[in-house]
């Protein structure tokens, strides 16, 4: 019996090792990939500085004697301007410095008692920022003129010309339209050359967009499972995880359907209606912002007077039920098939399993829509009572070990020496008895994957963000939970700066758990013994900071099998009671255990 439990146990930890390789491999966390852009010499000057305000960068373009001057016929706002515009779902804050975005808050969602901003609110970190020329161009900073088209629709507008001459002058327009009850907005980007410039042309790009250094929550630091970015394309109906480096942006050349980046929660989407473009991601540091995660587009240079492109923006929820909207039509923009669900959709070979998961989870959260943590304790139910005929067949087969145990013994002794003859022997006798020894290992490495799903399922499910369990305790089922922060202060070695109590319960409810399950031969060993204390302190430290949601699941486990084997130990008492005469109750456990087979007529 402890040879199969110690199986089980080694087959427990090689699942879960191999399990994290296979993510590894093909699922990696972004990781820096280097990769060169070549740098753009620049020189720009202000036709009528203002105090105060910072000069435009620009680039110089490619005809030597020109560069890229604010033009004097559109100077009229000498000061900065915010407009805000607000919908159902969203607050936003615009600048005519620019004509960019500082604020993009969800009126929805919350972070520490704060709106979610999904702009970076620092110093000169605009988000939808225009540059003349690519991603090293400095963005505009000008001051706009502003027009208030409707309570959803602000235009801005400046005129630009050439150094070389103040004829070749055009006007730049950022149009941005923003809808009742939508998370997208519309951004239109109009180059208007008319007579005076026949081409736009700044060292090979005509001008680039780019999003704020970082899309919210605001982060200081990733550790890929607690807050993560991710950087996707979707190009001709296939998906795509692009690997970004650190050092300089990411070029993604094949003109992606949209663009993304993508946190724990939250995303960002870009869908470009545009004749040519490149997108490119970018998280290098920059400005004293030790990481970033911004999304350019780069529009190419082109050789006609006028540019006219069209962009559309999801900026919210990574919420699946939100982001079906664009492929359904079900949207105020009528947009369909862009498949944007798939910034949503979970990765992985699990996923398949994480889908009916969530599928019951929600289900259960309909019976109590104001606690996901109740839903979590009936979600649980339900898995133990699905697998309740294989706990039953495992204690069934641990019993029937128990009574051939005198015969295995036999068996060893009589072989000892020839350990080839002795497996053989084994062999033949397991087959004589109808007993397959590895059988009562099927219902934990069956909820090993259940485990590692209900894992993912809480780490990334959008609907258990800020879901309250408890009161005063457990607030947020997709974080730990904590009783007692002592941070900026972190336990030596182990790096803990909160003390939580759901570790404790788990490794509690698992001793307990192993106490009742444990077979009286198992009692006097004490590799056994070694075995049942070591494992839960073990995994005290690899559940420390899981999601409270996914130790409720666990505990809940834990308690529900004991029940369990109370029931299934009373079903087993007459069996167990009349082994203490191996022969007979070999026989006996062989009928009781083994159905007959019907003879054949």
């Amino acid at each position: 019996m402890e040879k199969r439990t110690l199986l089980a146990v080694v087959l427990s930890v090689i699942v879960i090792s191999v399990y994290y390789v296979i993510q590894g491999i093909f699922f990696p966390p972004q990781q820096p990939v280097p990769q060169t852009v070549g740098p753009i010499a620049s020189g720009v000057e202000s036709a009528a500085p203002i105090p105060g305000v910072p000069v435009s960068g620009v680039i110089d373009s490619p005809r030597p004697e020109s560069s890229l001057q604010d033009g004097p016929a559109l100077t009229g706002p000498q000061q900065e301007e915010h407009i805000t515009i607000e919908t159902d779902d969203i607050i936003v804050t615009l600048t005519n410095a620019g004509g960019d975005i500082l604020s993009y808050k969800l009126k929805h969602h919350k972070e520490k008692e704060e709106l979610v901003d999904m702009v970076f609110p620092g110093v000169n970190a605009h988000a939808f920022s225009l540059a003349f020329g690519n991603t090293s161009a400095e963005p505009v900073t000008s001051l706009f003129n502003v027009k208030r088209l409707s309570p959803y629709a602000v235009e801005f507008t400046r005129e630009f010309f050439l150094a070389s001459g103040g004829e070749n002058r055009f006007t730049v327009t950022k149009r941005y339209e923003f809808m009742p009850k939508e998370y997208m907005f519309q951004l239109d980007i109009d180059l208007n050359g008319g007579q005076s410039v026949s081409s736009f042309n700044f060292n090979g790009a005509a001008y680039s967009l780019s999003s704020g250094p970082q899309i919210g929550p605001r982060f200081t630091r990733l550790d890929q499972r607690n807050d993560y970015r991710f950087y996707y394309t979707y190009t001709k109906g296939k998906w795509k995880q692009e690997k970004v480096g650190e050092s300089s942006p990411t070029i993604i050349n094949t003109m992606p359907s949209w663009a993304s980046i993508a946190g724990k929660y939250f995303t960002l989407i870009g869908i470009p209606y545009a004749a040519q473009y490149d997108v490119a991601f970018s998280a290098r540091a920059e400005q004293g912002i030790p990481s970033t995660s911004r999304l350019y587009f780069i529009r190419p240079a082109v050789n006609t007077p006028r540019i006219t492109d069209t962009y559309r923006f999801y900026v919210g929820p990574k919420n699946q039920e939100v982001l079906a909207k664009y492929n359904n039509g079900d949207n105020l923009y009528k947009l369909e098939g862009l498949q944007l669900i798939e910034v949503a959709n979970s990765k992985g070979f699990l996923s398949p399993l994480e889908t009916v998961l969530k599928w019951l989870l929600m289900l259960f959260h309909r019976i109590t829509p104001d606690n996901y943590g109740i839903a979590i304790i009936l979600l649980t139910i339900f898995v133990k009572v699905l697998f309740f005929p294989l706990t039953k067949k495992s204690s069934e087969g641990t019993l029937r070990m128990q009574a051939l145990q005198p015969k295995i013994k036999e068996l060893q002794e009589k072989y000892k020496d020839n350990p080839q003859k002795m497996n053989v022997e084994m062999a033949a006798f397991y087959k004589k008895e109808g007993f397959n020894p590895l059988a009562g290992c099927l219902p934990m490495l069956l909820q090993i994957p259940i485990f590692l799903a209900m894992y993912n399922l809480f780490n990334n499910h959008f609907d258990l963000r800020g879901a309250m369990f408890i009161p005063g305790w457990i607030p947020d089922l997709s974080m730990p939970e904590s009783i007692f922060n002592f941070s900026p202060a972190r336990l030596p070695i182990l790096g803990w700066s909160d003390i939580r109590l759901l570790p404790f319960i788990y490794v509690g409810s698992q001793l307990l758990y192993g106490k009742v399950t444990q077979t009286p031969d198992q009692q006097g060993n004490s590799q056994m013994k070694l075995m049942m204390f070591a494992m839960p302190i073990v995994f005290f430290f690899i559940l420390y900071d899981v999601p409270s949601g996914l130790l409720i699941y666990w505990i809940m486990s834990n308690l529900l099998t004991l029940v369990q084997q109370v029931i299934i130990n009373r079903y087993l008492a007459p069996q167990r009671a009349g082994m203490s005469n191996p022969e007979p109750v070999l026989t006996r456990s062989r009928e009781r255990l083994i159905p007959k087979k019907k003879k054949k007529r």
